[in-house]
């Protein structure tokens, strides 16, 4: 099944809720939904078909989960899936970047938050492999914008080997990345193994790496393994995450920051 994209006027409040909740919960039951959402149940069956129509959730018996393992939602829709939590998060993840800084920016809907978060800093040396993060900083004269080279994916990313070779060229203070799914253990997961290739590049020549998420995460399951989230340096996200994530924060001294709670180090320091 190709991943179609989706103009976000076509899906309805109701349409984008029920996404948030299959990402966050995995599998949604047609009652649960019926009563959760206040709608009959042939109303669910009749939205959930809607979604199944356009690939975004898969049926199964008694319900409906997310599409796919190894397929992500399409670009327009993600950028409205809990875009506020997103907003949020890239806002107390820019407060964390000095002015004079440089840094890489990679593909993703929170991390183009980030990007728009930052206006206001001074003197930043952007180097990005996501033509949005770059219309969205190029015109500000604070910053200089450099654009990786390679192959541009429909949502303007860009990947590929001289992607890879062009990042490894530079060493700079912060990388800011964002991901498909954080799994039990820890990993850090993700769609397209030509994005992931990308990021570990930009995590292996970055200072510092600052990991923006938002809670749903913990619920999408990709097939391709970036790393672990021990491995990075803060972690920002709109909700406390799972006690055994915690846990591993801890032990790695990853500090974490929670949208709405004082930002701490997942380590009491």
């Amino acid at each position: 099944m190709k991943n179609r994209r989706i103009p976000r006027a076509n899906l309805s409040p109701r349409h984008l809720e029920i996404l948030e909740m299959a990402k966050r919960n995995g599998f949604l039951a047609t009652e649960e939904l019926s009563r959760l959402l206040n709608v009959t149940v042939q109303t669910i069956r009749r939205d959930i078909n809607q979604l199944c129509e356009k690939g975004l959730l898969r049926r199964y018996h008694g319900g409906a989960g997310l599409a796919s393992s190894t397929e992500n939602i399409d670009y327009s829709t993600r950028q409205v899936l809990n875009y506020e939590a997103k907003v949020r998060i890239a806002r107390m993840a820019a407060v964390f970047i000095p002015d004079n800084a440089s840094l890489f920016i990679n593909i993703g809907t929170t991390t183009e938050e980030v990007a728009k978060a930052l206006h206001g800093h001074r003197k930043l040396r952007v180097i990005t492999n996501n033509l949005n993060v770059a219309a969205l900083l190029c015109g500000d004269a604070e910053f200089e914008v450099i654009i990786a080279s390679g192959a541009v994916r429909h949502d303007l990313g860009v990947i590929g080997e001289s992607t890879i070779d062009f990042i490894r060229q530079f060493k700079v203070d912060y990388g800011v990345i964002g991901i498909s799914g954080i799994d039990e253990d820890g990993a850090l997961l993700d769609f397209d193994y030509r994005e992931v290739r990308v990021a570990k590049a930009i995590i292996e020549n970055a200072r510092q790496v600052l990991l923006v998420a938002d809670h749903t995460k913990f619920a999408c399951s990709p097939m391709v393994r970036l790393g672990h989230i021990s491995e990075i340096d803060a972690f920002f996200t709109d909700r406390q995450p799972p006690a055994n994530i915690r846990e591993i924060l801890e032990k790695g001294k990853v500090a974490l920051h929670v949208c709405g709670a004082e930002a701490k180090d997942a380590n009491g320091d």
